[in-house]
């Protein structure tokens, strides 16, 4: 394991997908400044985060193809360069296409970031789960910070975002190369070798459309639960999302530490497995404190599983190492997004305990269907000559 090549592309990570949580925080200013209805911020959401998922498994085809590590930086860079001029156009339509260029930007990194990564992790799971985990810290850092910086500055305030982006993309440039590959020899990557198994694929990316769906509908509805049915404040409410999240991401690293020690497929179940009582737990209690405690426990059952399905897909199709990222980051979990309005249909028509009782059964169905799953034929790496291209400054522009 080349801990600082993990180091560097989960500290990229955790830039890049900053800039996915930044559009959400966003939105409330651009309603007040710019008076957008909901159904326009919605749109922005689509082409924030839809267009992204979509577009990661066409990336993935093309760097497939031939390696190109310099989608790294640059993506980090296209996705920065998005959101910070959204401050500077007051058009709708300018405000759109900036957003999906930030968007695709996003979509252009997670690829080959996530073959680097299994490059500097090899075969261990715990340090695919830290890469993991830096895509989650991100999110959450990109709406930590948006808040203040716009509040100091306003709408305009939006083109100091891209500073974040302009110090990570210096230092890939400068440095990524050298960690990541010993320089003047010929570079050689760890990754999995073997016959793309689709079948088996196939089983894994209907997992993670199920647990996808799990995750959405909890952070669609946890805080309004809190709110309406246990009858807790607004700021328990978010700090009940918080927690889930937080709890998510010790779930993310205690789910490679247990595929390291027990395997793979162990690691995907055990997760679900704590999930469905804990979710049960979670609609049954009525005293807050204890539903808090269920709430950490559902999200470390719920995250577990994350970091696994990446390095998993990987070895189910060896040859296919960006499609296999993109389809798994990208577009298996914006399939589980699109039910999100089937969930707030029930919601609105029983109540947020019915329906938050209901995904109850998603946990189960996620552990049938893991059943079926197997582990890869060659699921360990070993050592294949993969050219990269190096990239440069100008390379970027």
């Amino acid at each position: 394991m080349n801990r600082r090549g993990i180091a560097l592309i989960s500290s990229a990570h955790v830039v890049n997908d900053a800039y996915q949580g930044v559009v959400p925080a966003l939105l409330p200013f651009l309603v007040a400044e710019r008076h957008y209805s909901y159904a326009a911020v919605s749109g922005l959401t689509l082409a924030a985060t839809l267009l992204s998922s979509v577009a990661q498994p066409l990336f993935g085809w093309w760097t497939d193809r031939r390696p190109r590590r310099w989608l790294i930086p640059a993506g980090i860079l296209t996705a920065a360069t998005g959101v910070a001029s959204v401050g500077l156009f007051s058009s709708y339509l300018l405000t759109w296409l900036v957003i999906a260029l930030s968007g695709l930007g996003i979509a252009a990194f997670h690829p080959e970031a996530a073959r680097a990564a299994r490059q500097a992790a090899g075969n261990s799971n715990r340090a695919m789960s830290v890469f993991a985990l830096g895509g989650n810290a991100g999110f959450a850092l990109g709406s930590l910070i948006t808040a203040p910086v716009l509040l100091l500055a306003g709408l305009r305030g939006t083109v100091l975002l891209i500073v974040p982006a302009l110090v990570m993309v210096v230092i890939l440039v400068t440095r990524l190369t050298t960690i990541l590959d010993r320089p003047g020899q010929r570079r050689t990557a760890v990754l999995p070798t073997g016959v793309d198994d689709w079948p088996a694929f196939l089983r894994l990316t209907s997992v993670v459309v199920v647990r996808a769906v799990l995750f959405f509908g909890l952070t669609s509805f946890l805080a309004l639960y809190f709110i309406h049915e246990l009858g807790a404040s607004p700021g328990v409410g978010g700090a009940s999302l918080t927690l889930f999240l937080v709890a998510g991401g010790i779930g993310t690293l205690l789910g490679g530490w247990v595929a390291d020690r027990h395997g793979r497929l162990t690691s995907i179940r055990l997760g679900f497995v704590l999930t469905a009582p804990a979710m049960a737990g979670l609609v049954l209690s009525t005293s807050l404190p204890l539903v808090l405690v269920f709430v950490a426990l559902t999200g470390i059952g719920t995250f577990m599983p994350f970091s696994v399905f990446v390095i998993l897909s990987q070895d189910y199709l060896p040859n296919r190492i960006g499609t296999a990222s993109g389809v798994t980051i990208g577009l298996a979990v914006s399939i589980g997004g699109l039910f999100s309005p089937l969930l707030g249909w029930l919601a609105d028509n029983t109540s947020l305990r019915f329906t938050l009782s209901t995904l109850i059964a998603l946990p189960i169905l996620a552990l049938l269907l893991s059943a079926l799953m197997h582990e890869p034929v060659t699921a360990a790496p070993s050592a294949q000559e993969e050219t990269y291209p190096h990239f440069s400054r100008d390379e970027l522009v």
